[in-house]
């Protein structure tokens, strides 16, 4: 751990990061050059293509995510991923939510995501297939009354016999039907006096067949206004019946499984930064290119000079988003204190500043942006969904308010 460390009085201790320690190294370069190159190459063209049809992520897509290892990038190198950290995993994100959001957010179905099985020989099956791409899943943790309070969870896992049988209701699973697997948060039991709401919430596995629901699972497609790429489902568990060991594994005592899993959401946040980073670069990007093309009055709109501050504004706002959300990075992989608040800033402050960019990138097209004629309309919509997925902008500052008056 770094020794930068230094008390501001507030009661949290919070890390400075030297200078060098976020500088991109030769390796995390080529990285991001690669993640840039397919993105820009090999992404975006789909994208434009098959966002406005509402179409998903094409299969050949979804390999060659594999091929390039971004489905194994916080596997360790033994089960076949790369075994790099949250800093790489995020720098690729945002280079992929660059051209479409929803590619930069599949890698986070794969990553090693549903692989906690109780056998080693199992557990170590299923990272080398998360990290080919061949294990990739669907989060089924929220449901209609339950999304920023999952420990409001009303979705039951009771024993019979030897197995177990769900029923309930899941919201907001994106990908799921075309998925290996749900990973699925149910309650096993009621939490008991003194206990925490959250007792008694387990995580399960649930392997499928991709493009087929299994037996005790229907589906609903949510009409959404953006996020393409993914189709986002309502499932209902109706005799849901699961062999005993697809209670997944934490070491832990039954019913306190979910606690467990709460270490990923620091990680989540961090990607959902990178990814609104992503979505405000495109569209400052793309709204650049577009000023200097566009004239009006016989000259190009990029010589007017309340545009050329809004550019400017734009791009400072993009490179201070970056910069949080690097810190965070770089806090949660040196396990450094302060580093899931840093993570609650930099997803606040990121979805936040992609929403105004990409709005006022909208606005510099003028009419031509309020049409599927060019990708900025997408990027738009794509950054409204940061300030509500994986917390909201009011959940996020609660946990920062609570860290200040700890």
């Amino acid at each position: 751990m770094s020794e930068t460390w230094k008390r501001r009085g507030l009661g949290e201790v919070t890390t400075a990061a030297p200078a060098d320690a976020l500088a991109l190294s030769p390796e995390r370069r080529a990285l991001q050059a690669t993640a840039r190159a397919f993105a820009m190459e090999e992404v975006l063209p789909v994208a434009d293509e098959l966002d406005p049809r509402r179409e998903d992520i094409p299969a050949a897509l979804l390999d060659r995510l594999g091929e390039l290892g971004f489905f194994g990038l916080l596997v360790d190198a033994e089960h076949g991923g790369q075994g790099l950290g949250v800093f790489e995993y995020c720098l690729v994100s945002e280079e992929l939510a660059r051209a479409w959001m929803s590619v930069g957010s599949i890698i986070a179905r794969g990553n090693g995501t549903g692989c906690a099985s109780p056998d080693p020989d199992r557990r170590a099956e299923l990272l080398r297939a998360s990290a080919a791409g061949r294990w990739v899943g669907a989060i089924a943790f929220s449901e209609p009354h339950a999304g920023s309070d999952l420990a409001g969870v009303g979705c039951t896992a009771r024993r019979d016999g030897s197995e177990w049988v769900v029923e309930g209701t899941k919201r907001w699973v994106g990908h799921a039907l075309s998925a290996d697997f749900l990973h699925l948060l149910a309650r096993t039991r009621p939490p008991g006096e003194g206990e925490s709401r959250s007792d008694g919430l387990e995580l399960f596995l649930v392997p499928k067949e991709r493009g087929r629901f299994p037996d005790g699972v229907t589906g609903t497609p949510i009409d959404k206004i953006g996020y393409f790429g993914l189709t986002t489902w309502e499932l209902t568990l109706d005799g849901l019946r699961l062999p005993a060991d697809a209670l997944q594994d934490t070491g832990q005592a039954e019913g306190q499984g979910f606690k467990d899993s709460l270490r990923w959401l620091g990680t989540a946040r961090v990607q959902t930064a990178a990814r609104a980073v992503g979505l405000a670069r495109g569209a400052l990007e793309d709204a650049v290119a577009y000023s200097r093309r566009r004239e009006q009055f016989g000259h190009p709109i990029a010589d007017q000079q309340a545009l050329r501050h809004k550019l400017a504004d734009m791009a400072a706002a993009v490179d201070a988003a970056r910069a949080l959300w690097w810190h965070a990075a770089w806090l949660l992989d040196e396990g450094a204190p302060g580093g899931d608040v840093a993570a609650s800033s930099a997803k606040l402050f990121a979805s936040e500043t992609a929403e105004r960019v990409t709005s006022d990138a909208l606005q510099i097209f003028g009419g031509n942006g309020y049409t599927t004629e060019h990708s900025v309309e997408r990027y738009w919509r794509d950054a409204r969904l940061t300030t509500i997925f994986e917390g909201t902008s009011e959940i996020q500052r609660k946990i920062i308010s609570d860290a200040l008056l700890a």
